[in-house]
């Protein structure tokens, strides 16, 4: 699906095989107009549902009009528009056809489905950025493939696909929704006694064989595209920094009213696709539209757990300890700005590759392996993932979670190229930017260059960038060998976009 957030608001029937004669896809073989029961009963129920209705026809307007009347239940006036052969020779030559339709409806292309059965309609129509529907009774046994979003091969088919971009009401999501979300999940973790379903309001995992549980909560506000992921992967990076694996993960999804379920299923599609990549099983959690919010909000509650002896506790820093920093900072906040405001960055004169780039920063803000690695190598005595505040606030939280005071070289900091162009143009600082996929290591220096290098077979980049110092709390910070004042902030830099 091209489009996250997809809003249906018109339908656009090419009327050569889906309205008439849907079985003949040669509108030339048509020898008397006959109507399809389907067909009826897919406009009663888009009528129904307010959604807008036009006809894209090959034919004169007189040919359409005169085939509509032979239908005793459809007619000129159940259509916003029609497109006729006519109207496009009128037009700019390059103009197609739901395009057309689109404008004369006075809508955006994005929110009109086009449905035919001549993918050459089609691919012009996605062109534009209409979602398509591929109409082809031959379908489920021949299973060709056309490049559209949908592909039919019965027109009653197409109700689902609009009641998916219709808005829902404020409230809990529709059960039969939920049920066909959750069905799409594997529910194979012995330890989960109750899974999720329709009327399910707890989870129960059994924990008997578990030394110690690790617990993490944390909501994401600030990202639209790709919440899902990130809610998986924000979460789980916090179980990771203590040692332990993560496991279990309940979700509270809110969405503003005028979400549609095809929002909603998207963002349930990414919370599967990234815990099953990291093993990890979503056993619970609750779904509502909501003025109470104004964008989709995903709160996250994780569980992880770790055997009593590999639990990593800040408070075990000394004096001494190397600090590392994996990746450089702001990573998400790097791939969120990219993706939320592409057009401003392009209109201060980043190009398209500069912010495909950073746009895809959002496949590095997962710390699970370089954890992990640092985990198993037993000479970590402290691990924090950067988050919000970027690593000004995180190395400040770590100096106060351990308890000692931290000397860091400020001329090592890594700061990626788009990142540091990113912050430029827009007058924001990167050691305040939200930048989850970044790990603070703290390490003994007897084992910090063989860490290192674990970390660098594994593909990920890391700096030592200071060393533990006294008991404390604070930074003292260095720049051109020379004391500097460390940079605070009240709060995230990315929040002066919003």
């Amino acid at each position: 699906m091209k489009n996250d957030a997809i809003l249906i608001k018109a339908v656009a029937f090419h009327l050569e095989g889906t309205l008439m004669n849907p079985n003949i896809h040669d509108a030339t073989a048509i020898k008397a107009p006959t109507a399809n029961l389907a067909a009826e009963a897919v406009l009663g129920y888009l009528r129904s549902k307010n959604i807008r209705l036009a006809i894209i026809s090959d034919d004169s307007l007189t040919s359409v009009q005169n085939r509509l009347a032979n239908v005793s239940t459809l007619s000129i006036s159940d259509f916003d528009t029609i497109i006729s052969r006519e109207d496009l020779h009128a037009h700019d030559p390059d103009i197609n056809a739901v395009a057309l339709a689109a404008q004369k409806m006075k809508l955006s292309v994005r929110h009109v489905i086009a449905v035919a059965a001549d993918p050459a309609i089609l691919r012009d129509a996605r062109k534009v950025g209409a979602l398509t529907v591929y109409l082809d009774p031959s379908a489920p046994s021949e299973k060709i493939r056309v490049d559209t979003d949908f592909q039919l091969s019965r027109l009653t088919e197409l109700k689902n696909i609009v009641r998916q971009g219709i808005p829902l009401p404020p409230g809990k999501l529709p059960n039969d929704l939920l049920r066909e979300y959750l069905n799409q999940f594997v529910f194979d973790d012995p330890s989960i006694l109750i899974n999720p379903g329709v009327g399910e309001d707890t989870a129960a995992v059994n924990v008997v064989s578990e030394e110690v549980l690790v617990l993490k909560s944390d909501p994401i506000t600030f990202a639209t595209d790709s919440i899902g992921q990130y809610a998986v992967l924000v979460n789980a990076n916090d179980i990771a920094t203590s040692g332990a694996k993560p496991r279990w993960l309940l979700t509270t999804l809110l969405f503003p009213c005028g979400a549609t379920p095809y929002e909603i299923r998207n963002v349930i599609n990414e919370l599967k696709a990234f815990c099953r990549q990291w093993d990890i099983t979503l056993c619970g959690g609750h779904t509502e539209i909501t003025d109470a919010v104004t964008r989709p909000v995903v709160t996250g509650m994780m569980a992880g757990t770790v055997a009593k002896s590999d639990l990593i506790d800040k408070r075990n820093m000394a004096p001494g300890d190397r600090v590392l920093l994996t990746k450089g900072v702001a990573v998400e906040g790097t791939a969120i700005i990219a993706r939320e405001f592409g057009e401003r960055l392009k209109n201060l004169g980043m190009t398209d590759s500069e912010i495909d780039s950073g746009r895809q920063f959002l496949a590095r803000i997962s710390i699970i392996t370089e954890a992990r690695i640092a985990a198993e190598s037993r000479t970590v005595s402290a691990m924090h993932d950067v988050t919000e505040g970027g690593l000004a606030t995180a190395a400040e939280e770590l100096s106060i979670a351990g308890g000692y005071r931290i000397k860091i070289d400020m001329d090592t900091i890594p700061v990626f190229s788009e990142t540091r162009k990113v912050c430029r143009l827009l007058g924001i600082d990167p050691l305040g930017l939200i930048g989850s996929g970044s790990l603070l290591i703290c390490c003994r220096q007897t084992g910090s260059e063989s860490l290192i290098s674990a970390i660098r077979r594994a593909g990920i980049d890391v700096t030592c960038i200071g060393e533990v110092q006294e008991e404390g709390q604070g930074i003292s910070a260095l720049k051109k060998a020379q004391p500097t004042q460390w940079p605070q902030f009240e709060v995230d830099e990315i929040t002066r976009l919003f």
